[in-house]
C-alpha cells in the first residue's frame, strides 16, 4: 500500500488511540497503587496470583469488606461463579455458571483466571491441569470457573 493511503492513515489513528489508552491504563495502575499501598485488604489482593492493581481495586469496589460472607460459597455466589444445571423432570441440562452475581466481579475473575494459569508460580496451572485431564466435554470452560472460584476462595481469607 502507498504510503499516504487512507488505510495506513486510519491504521495510524488507531494505534495513536491504543497508546492513548495504555498510557491512561497506566495512570490508573499508579493512582490506585499510591492510594491503596497502605490497605490490607489491597495487599491481601495483590497477592493473589493474577490480580494487579486494577483488578484489586475494582474487586474492592464491587465486592466490599469479604469477610461480610460468612462461608465461600456466599461470596462464590454474589461473584456469579457458582455452578448450576438446568432440570426439568428427567432432562437434566448443561453445568454453568449461574450468572446471578456482579458480571464486573465475575469477569475481574475470569482475567485474573486466565493469567494466573499463565503464570508457574502458583497452583493454578496445576489445577487447570489437573480439572482437564480426562474429560473431553466442556473440560475447559469448568476448570476456568474452578479456577476463578479459588481465587475467590483465597480472598476470602
Amino acid at each position: 500500500m502507498p504510503e499516504g493511503s487512507a488505510a495506513i492513515t486510519m491504521f495510524g489513528m488507531v494505534i495513536a488511540q491504543d497508546r492513548s489508552l495504555i498510557h491512561q491504563r497506566d495512570e490508573i495502575k499508579r493512582l490506585a497503587h499510591a492510594r491503596l499501598a497502605d490497605d490490607v485488604d489491597y495487599q491481601l489482593l495483590r497477592n493473589i496470583p493474577g490480580i494487579g492493581s486494577i483488578n484489586a481495586l475494582t474487586i474492592q469496589a464491587k465486592a466490599g469488606d469479604p469477610r461480610r460472607f460468612n462461608h465461600h460459597r456466599q461470596s462464590l455466589k454474589f461473584y456469579g461463579l457458582n455452578l448450576a444445571t438446568c432440570r426439568s423432570g428427567t432432562f437434566r441440562g448443561r453445568t454453568k455458571t449461574s450468572r446471578y452475581g456482579n458480571a464486573r466481579l465475575r469477569r475481574t475473575f475470569w482475567i485474573a483466571a486466565h493469567v494466573a494459569a499463565r503464570q508457574r508460580v502458583d497452583n493454578f496451572r496445576d489445577k487447570l491441569e489437573r480439572y482437564t485431564a480426562g474429560h473431553a466435554d466442556d473440560a475447559d470452560r469448568l476448570a476456568q470457573i474452578a479456577c476463578c472460584a479459588g481465587g475467590g476462595r483465597r480472598m476470602d481469607i
